[in-house]
Order: C-alpha cells, then sequence, then structure tokens
C-alpha cells in the first residue's frame, strides 16, 4: 500500500517546482514562516489577492491542471497590471486532495511555472492543506512608481473610452469547455484565452509611462459590470457604442456583441483617455488592438447605443452571489 502523502510531501514537491536555489524571489529560505520584503526606492507597493475556487472558477475535469497553475496566477497578476504596475512576487494558498497531490499537482506547478516566468512574478511562500475540493488564493505584491498608480477614479466627461485586445473571447470559451468531453486543449482563440489568459502587463506600463490614461481596470467580470465600477469610482456615466465593440469572429455578430458586453474572464484593459491625447495612441499595441468603444459622459448613467437606439446598459457580467 502507498505511504499517505503528506504537507511535507505537498511542500517538496513546491520547492522542486520553484527552486530558486532553495531561496524566494527576495533572496530567503522557502522555508520560514514568512517572507521579508523591502520596498525599492521610489516604488510605492501593489497588493492583491485572488481566489480560484474549483466548481465556480474552474472545472477539475475539463481544465488541464496546468491551465489551472497559470490561470490562478495570471488573474491576480491582472490586477497589478490595470494600475499600471509590474509584479514582483506572490504568496499561494492551496487546499487540494490528497488524489491529486501527483500528477495533477506536478502539471499545475508546471502551469504556474510558465506564469511565474511570463509575468516575472516568483513565489515568495504560501500554504497548503487538504480538502476534498481544490481552493487556491494567490497574493501578489507589485510595484508602481510613488505616487503614478492609474486609478479607477480620474475619468472625466469628454474622455474616450478603449479597451485593449477582443472582448467575450474567454466566455465563449468556457462555453466550448462545457460542451467538450475531458480536458480541453487551445485550439483556438477562444480556447486559449479561457485556459491560458495573458494580461496586457507591457500596455498597462506603457500607458502609465506615457501618462495617457486618466482611469484604468481590468476586464475581469464583463465590460457591463467593470464599466460601472470605473464609472461610480470617477463620479461619471459612460455611453457605449455596440457597433464599435471588438467582437470575437468565432460567433455572429449578435451572440459576439452579448459576448463583449456581459461575458467575464477577458483580463483586457479598459481604459479613459482625454481627448487631447486620445491620437497619440496607436490602434494596435504589442499585437493587441486598442479600440474606441464610447465616451464619458457628465451624468451617471451607463448606456449603449444599438441600432440607433440608446438604452441603459444593465450589468450583466459575472456575479457570484446572482443565482
Amino acid at each position: 500500500m502507498p505511504r499517505p502523502v503528506t504537507e511535507e510531501d505537498v511542500w517538496r514537491r513546491i520547492t522542486q517546482a520553484f527552486p530558486c536555489t532553495g531561496k524566494n524571489a527576495l533572496g530567503l529560505p522557502l522555508d520560514d514562516d514568512a517572507a521579508l520584503l523591502t520596498p525599492r526606492a521610489g516604488q510605492q507597493t501593489i497588493l492583491t489577492c485572488d481566489w480560484f475556487l474549483e466548481g465556480t472558477h474552474f472545472l477539475r475535469d475539463r481544465h488541464p491542471a496546468d491551465a489551472v497553475g497559470w490561470k490562478c496566477l495570471a488573474r491576480a497578476t491582472s490586477d497589478i497590471v490595470a494600475m499600471g504596475g509590474s509584479p514582483r512576487c506572490f504568496l499561494l494558498g492551496l487546499a487540494l486532495p490528497g488524489s491529486h497531490s501527483g500528477p495533477w499537482l506536478r502539471g499545475f506547478f508546471e502551469g504556474l511555472q510558465r506564469a511565474a516566468a511570463a509575468f516575472a512574478c516568483n513565489l515568495a511562500g504560501g500554504d497548503t492543506t487538504r480538502r476534498d475540493e481544490i481552493l487556491i488564493s494567490v497574493t501578489v505584491v507589485g510595484e508602481v512608481p510613488s505616487g503614478k498608480a492609474i486609478r479607477r477614479s480620474g475619468a472625466k466627461a469628454g474622455d474616450q473610452v478603449f479597451v485593449s485586445g477582443t472582448l467575450g473571447e474567454a466566455e465563449l470559451g468556457l462555453r466550448m469547455l462545457e460542451k467538450h468531453r475531458g480536458f480541453a486543449q487551445p485550439k483556438n482563440a477562444a480556447l486559449k484565452k479561457q485556459l491560458y489568459p495573458e494580461p496586457p502587463m507591457a500596455l498597462g506600463q506603457w500607458l502609465l509611462r506615457n501618462k495617457l490614461a486618466s482611469a484604468m481596470m481590468d476586464l475581469s467580470d464583463g465590460l457591463s459590470s467593470d464599466l460601472p465600477r470605473l464609472a461610480r469610482a470617477s463620479g461619471v456615466g459612460a455611453k457605449i457604442v455596440a457597433a464599435q465593440l471588438p467582437i470575437t469572429r468565432l460567433a455572429d455578430r449578435a451572440d459576439g456583441i452579448s459576448l463583449a458586453l456581459h461575458g467575464g474572464e477577458d483580463y483586457e484593459l479598459l481604459f479613459s483617455v482625454r481627448p487631447a491625447v486620445a491620437k497619440r495612441l496607436p490602434e494596435t499595441y504589442c499585437g493587441r488592438a486598442l479600440t474606441r468603444i464610447g465616451e464619458i459622459t457628465a451624468g451617471k448613467e451607463i448606456v449603449v447605443e444599438m441600432a440607433g437606439t440608446v438604452k441603459p446598459l444593465a450589468p450583466g457580467g459575472w456575479d457570484p452571489f446572482r443565482k
């Protein structure tokens, strides 16, 4: 009979996956209970955390283990990107059944390793425990030049509203995945975005360096849910033009617009730009389209123009408390 898995076994696999010569990203042994962080000169610290739960955010029998590892860090890193910052390190909270402490865990760490390398965000510590379902919590520490972070609260009436990339692809990928038998592979743009999202870090930092964005956030819950949050923080309203939305080519137009308005998990950037500097924006940046989709208004209402009719845009994106 195989020896029962212990927490030491799981932790040993973590240190094997993130050796860093036996130390964390901050130059300290990973066997300490906590990490020490010294802020770098001229930098302000950004802190964010994110849950990634089996059955809510991923499906154990559909999402490959490496995709779970990649995506749990990508999701949390997106919040750093949305302020124009750079991730520095992360803490991992992991609960899983003993049955998934072998091949599944190795696959999970393979994806997490790739994400950590891609985002230059290394493991600084964390905690593990046993549970029947897989629960993941990621806390990311990032940095941004002091006083320069792009907030949600800087938009003003007359600003133009932009988004990066294509909207609705991740939601479409989820639909495809739910119809798929067994583990899905990224055979098209929608499945790739659902399984292995890539927050546009270079774009966020470029917008900050060039002082182009007046307000910004990431699109995690869907445009119809996230835009009101930016507008509320800025004390403004917004008008979106459906015909200008960058929709996926993998769906018909009507479905594409619905996906673009309400689909979550795209992890693209939503940002406002002063009219005087909007002309400085290129059509693409690092391979991602930058699309003007509307403007900030003086009122508090969020509306969408569709087929010549302007109507209120009700939040229809992801809400974990909505039945």
